[in-house]
């Protein structure tokens, strides 16, 4: 039975993380609210990393809103997921979707980073 857990393993902790995925983007999943950066790792799993600035989402009860419902949509879908280090960064608007409109985008992105990762393999 998989297990749906968001365990520390799974999330990107410190700043090295952070630059790591910075200096090394392999993949952009760019969309209206959002980016998505990532560069493949050699663990097996993909790993998340949130960036939601104050000056992209002024209040911070939309922030942990935002934050909460990327984090449900990851933990549920990580399993189908290429073994990624990513980095989501939220733009202006983000905070104004309701929460079926964010687990939607949510979803249309973990699909095309699925898509972009089998073409970078393939190369």
């Amino acid at each position: 039975m998989t297990e749906f857990k968001f365990p520390r393993q799974v999330r990107l902790l410190n700043g090295g993380d952070f630059q790591n995925v910075f200096n090394d983007v392999q993949l952009k999943v760019p969309d209206q609210p959002l980016l998505l950066l990532a560069r493949p790792n050699p663990l097996g799993y993909a790993r998340i990393g949130f960036i939601i600035s104050k000056k992209n989402v002024r209040l911070a009860v939309k922030r942990n809103r935002v934050r909460r419902i990327m984090r449900e949509s990851f933990r549920q879908t990580q399993h189908q997921l290429p073994a990624v280090d990513m980095i989501i960064l939220a733009r202006k608007g983000i905070g104004e979707l309701e929460n079926e409109q964010l687990h939607k985008l949510m979803q249309k992105c973990w699909s095309r980073l699925k898509q972009k990762s089998k073409k970078l393999q393939q190369i």
